[in-house]
């Protein structure tokens, strides 16, 4: 049976309520520590036991940064980069065109410079050129260079690598590895198939940071000095959110670290960023993944493809500034591009059916930019893995988007040693593809053979998750204070979602461009206001504002309002159901 009697709610999902073992971890936790029983619940739902919760609210990095050199070839990596540091070599950096790749090169131009040094940035166009290195381009970059360091990608590309024959190189990725490596000095990936797969939720900027973590002890060994590693980190935070890495361990450490560099407003591009976007508040992990990620990718989506990295790299405001002004003009334009593109793919996904282990779309002229995004939105509706692609000249591109516990590069990379596919790769949760047209039938089905057998298309919609039920009053500030500390919340670690049962509507209308802003009540004196966004393109918007004095059972996320010098408790509302009787 539903939470709160809630089997079909009105966007007709099952609300699943905490577990007997969740609800008894809670009550130790709050008999251990007196916490407020809403902070209790999503700690025991985290898995978090009464002894470590002290710790976990008060995540230390220095006790979670794993050893870098439990890496392989780490300590190979860092030598070669400092002795090109020492030497005064010349060195590129090679990165891809997305937020992790951004922020990976930032991180070493930033530690560069701090040292006295410049670094050559190369990233490849999306449709020029690809994902990845190619042979052109390492072959340039070596004719110039003593030293390319490809950051997020470069794993599987064994003939971009060797065409780089008058360079060093060295890999920083996190990309699945395949049965052999590039011939190159060193190639640092906690998801190559010889390592353990611990550190396998790390995102390249993590890997170069961990990277910058050695060449400081190696500097150190040698009697020098580095740069200041913790300036950085709100690079790292921002590429670990907007990769969709999980946020467990030190990942989160990282992530929480990283949104207080932030919020010192120390580093131009972000600021700028932060200010184009409106971001008038201290940073959260939403904002690095919802506001401020899709504005650096937007210039490698449809743009020029360096810009983010550019603009994470820059000291100068002004340039900063000018910057941050174009990346929001694309953003925009992304937004318009990937309406059209997701109205047609999803028409297309309906008509092949959405039951499937595998929801897939092809289309002539749809931009390789924002099929990604449009994979990721198909995969939240449907629950389950899905892929976009773009066709032009028999050829498509494409990316991909799984649901957790589905391997989706994996099952790509199978595809790819088939001959299904020109090129692929990605990771666990996300994956991109080459693909000739007149094998895009056959490498589909197969790929939803795959998918199948992992488990994927065996579920329904998605039920909706929470953490408890909550009393109007008893949503506080004090309540909403107290979880922040058990953030920050994302992949692997969903953000608290609370029901308010059996709620009075005293206030419900239409604000903006189909938002809907609701207040409730529970007749005791407890009242809570909340807003639901976008309510009016669902069933939620018309239910509760013609609610004719029924009472509903309402879910949703606690977040802070300020407006006007006043802070107060506000629910962003995401579904509701008519309570019983």
């Amino acid at each position: 049976m539903g939470y709160l009697g809630v089997e079909a709610s009105l966007t007709g999902r099952c609300w699943v309520g905490p577990s007997v073992e969740v609800e008894r971890q809670a009550e130790a936790l709050v008999q251990a520590h007196g916490y407020l029983r809403g902070l209790a619940m999503v700690l025991a739902r985290l898995g978090v036991a009464p002894e470590e919760a002290p710790g976990y609210l008060e995540p230390k990095l220095r006790d979670l940064l794993p050893d870098p050199r439990s890496l392989k070839d780490m300590e190979t990596a860092a030598a070669r980069f400092l002795k090109a540091v020492r030497g005064r070599q010349r060195i590129a950096v090679f990165a891809d065109y997305d937020v992790d790749g951004g922020s990976s090169a930032a991180l070493l131009i930033h530690w560069l410079r701090q040292m006295g040094r410049q670094a050559t940035l190369y990233v490849p166009d999306r449709i020029d050129e690809g994902y990845g290195p190619n042979e052109p381009a390492m072959a340039a970059l070596a004719a110039e260079h003593d030293l390319i360091l490809c950051v997020d990608c470069g794993t599987l590309s064994h003939d971009a690598i060797a065409a780089a024959k008058d360079a060093d190189v060295v890999i920083l990725d996190h990309h699945l590895g395949g049965e052999t490596l590039p011939d190159c000095v060193a190639c640092v990936n906690p998801n190559r198939q010889d390592e353990t797969g611990d550190l396998a939720h790390l995102c390249a900027a993590a890997v170069v940071f961990l990277m910058l973590v050695e060449a400081g002890r190696q500097l150190r060994e040698a009697g020098a000095k580095g740069p200041d590693l913790m300036a950085l980190l709100d690079l790292v935070a921002l590429a670990t959110v907007a990769d969709v890495a999980p946020l467990k361990g030190v990942n989160r450490a990282l992530v929480q670290q990283g949104l207080k560099v932030m919020g010192a407003r120390a580093r131009p591009g972000l600021v700028a960023l932060s200010d184009v976007a409106r971001l008038e508040s201290a940073p959260a992990a939403y904002h690095l993944g919802f506001v401020l990620g899709p504005r650096v990718n937007a210039g490698g989506r449809i743009g020029q493809a360096d810009l983010g990295a550019r603009l994470l790299s820059t000291d100068d405001p002004h340039e900063a500034q000018a910057m941050a002004e174009r990346l929001d003009m694309l953003n925009a334009e992304r937004r318009e591009i990937e309406a059209a593109v997701r109205a047609a793919a999803l028409a297309q996904a309906e008509e092949r059916g959405l039951d499937a282990p595998l929801v897939w779309a092809a289309g002539e002229g749809w931009h390789p930019g924002v099929v990604g995004i449009v994979a990721s939105r198909i995969k939240e509706l449907t629950n389950r893995p899905a892929v976009v692609i773009g066709l032009e000249n028999g050829e498509g591109k494409g990316s991909g988007r799984s649901v957790s516990g589905v391997d989706l590069g994996v099952s790509v990379q199978r595809l790819a040693s088939e001959g299904l596919l020109i090129k692929g790769g990605g990771h666990r949760m996300a994956a991109g593809l080459t693909v000739a047209e007149d094998k895009l039938e056959a490498a589909m089905d197969r790929l939803a053979e795959l998918l199948g057998k992992q488990g994927a298309g065996n579920a329904g919609p998605a039920d909706l998750r929470v953490d408890g039920m909550l009393m109007p009053g008893a949503a506080s500030l004090d309540l909403v204070e107290a979880l922040e500390k058990a953030g920050p919340f994302g992949q692997g670690a969903p953000g608290p979602r609370f029901a308010i049962a059996d709620a009075r509507i005293s206030y419900a209308r239409q604000v903006g461009t189909g938002h809907l802003k609701i207040a409730c009540d529970d007749g005791l004196g407890g009242r809570l206001e909340g807003i639901a966004f976008g309510a009016f393109d669902g069933p939620l918007g018309q239910a509760l504002t013609n609610h004719g004095g029924r009472r509903f059972h309402l879910a949703g996320r606690l977040d802070i309002n300020e407006w006007g010098g006043r802070r107060s408790v506000q629910l962003r509302l995401e579904d509701a159901a008519p309570a019983a009787g």
